[in-house]
């Protein structure tokens, strides 16, 4: 064999192992962080996920919630890790779309992350306790004017929190951020329950973070954001109370890595999970929480997300709502 034919059955050789190598990921468990609360909207969304993804995945998914700052402790993470596909991020709508419109000092932007997919889209509904003698928009607002009302949210500069005080905006509040006092928690789930305790007046979330709550008559919603009714969810709708507006306010789940995730790997994401979205169990369950299943390739899920992003910074900016510490 010549030096010339070496090379050449060398650099074949070394090709196909490369190849090789590319095709055992992953070799080992797969970190997902969540960087909201137990029983918010991405904890549930992710753990109802969980099981057809890690079918589909053929290794353990580990999953962890790691939270704080509105869903930038877990986002951080993940934007620091090796981009090699064992970390990955259940990113969502207050993390990477209403965190960077309201936070100055948010230590990351949207280009620190690759995302493989948007997979689910879920629309707002407004809930109050049944003991609150709220009947409907037209009692909150009424309840707003005399003063004395709150709302809860899962954290400062949350998608909740922009939320409420649109909410009020919409239905005539001039000045929502002071007409009613927000109230943080940690979590999603935290917000919710705040309202069924009456620490809080009423929540503004995504539906999916309340099916359970108003499935068993413990919250009563008077509004959800869509134009269509959600099923389960006995109230009017934005388009019936005149408020198109508010057809913007939408939650959403998608997974990303850290920016520099190779190809190959972001790849086989995208065929995993559009195993794990075709799940009739899956789907039904999200389904009955009023969510939307939507699958997004890359190019879908960033185009998708930058304009939420766009739409939620033009609402922040006209509410006077920018974080700057």
């Amino acid at each position: 064999m010549n030096f010339k034919t070496f090379l050449a059955t060398s650099a074949t050789m070394l090709g196909l192992t490369a190849t090789a190598a590319l095709a055992e990921y992953p070799e080992r468990p797969i970190n997902m962080v969540i960087p909201y609360g137990a029983g918010g909207a991405t904890d549930i969304s992710a753990r109802t996920i969980a099981e057809p993804l890690g079918a589909a995945v053929g290794k353990p998914l580990v999953m962890a919630n790691v939270t704080g700052a509105g869903g930038a402790t877990g986002s951080v993470a993940v934007q620091n890790a090796t981009a090699d596909g064992y970390t990955m991020l259940f990113a969502r709508v207050g993390s990477h779309s209403v965190n960077p419109a309201m936070k100055a000092t948010l230590p990351y932007t949207l280009d620190d992350f690759r995302f493989v997919t948007v997979y689910e889209i879920n629309p707002v509904a407004c809930a109050v306790a049944p003991s609150s003698g709220i009947e409907d928009m037209d009692g909150l607002i009424a309840k707003v004017a005399e003063g004395g009302v709150s709302y809860s949210s899962s954290g400062v500069g949350s998608m909740l929190h922009l939320a409420g005080a649109m909410v009020l905006r919409e239905f005539g509040v001039e000045d929502p951020l002071n007409a009613a006092t927000h109230i943080p928690q940690k979590g999603g789930g935290a917000a919710a329950t705040a309202v069924l305790n009456g620490t809080a007046t009423f929540i503004c979330t995504n539906s999916s973070a309340l099916a359970s709550f108003v499935a068993n008559g413990q919250l009563k919603p008077i509004l959800v954001t869509t134009a269509e009714p959600i099923p389960g969810f006995d109230a009017p709708t934005a388009a019936d109370l005149g408020k198109p507006a508010l057809h913007q306010l939408v939650g959403w789940t998608g997974i990303a890595g850290p920016a520099g995730l190779p190809d190959d790997v972001a790849e086989k994401w995208g065929a995993w999970m559009a195993e794990a979205t075709a799940d009739e169990e899956f789907v039904d369950k999200m389904t009955a929480r009023g969510s939307i299943i939507r699958l997004m390739n890359p190019e879908e899920a960033n185009d998708f997300i930058t304009g939420q992003y766009e739409t939620f910074r033009k609402l922040v900016d006209e509410l006077g709502m920018r974080v700057e510490g």
